[in-house]
């Protein structure tokens, strides 16, 4: 299991974002397990992002959006970031 970010978990941005990731994410019948692989990142870290407890890098963000084929403006928008 990775370790939150100490520095910024569950900070209000990373929630928001991590909550229009499960969003986008379910409304598309995607499973996490799914998209962490269209994503390249673990399954373990995806569940960290959308809990909000990971700040993840923006080519983290870029592949996730991709992954969903989303732009990142659809996805901050969903964030209300």
């Amino acid at each position: 299991m990775p370790i939150a970010s100490r520095r910024h978990a569950y900070d209000p941005a990373l929630v928001a974002l991590g909550a229009a990731i499960r969003t986008a994410r379910l409304e598309r019948g995607i499973s996490q397990e799914e998209l962490a692989a269209l994503s390249a990142i673990d399954r373990s870290y995806m569940s960290s992002i959308e809990r909000g407890a990971q700040n993840p890098g923006v080519a983290s963000v870029v592949r996730v959006a991709r992954a969903m084929d989303m732009t990142l403006t659809e996805l901050f928008a969903e964030a209300a970031l």
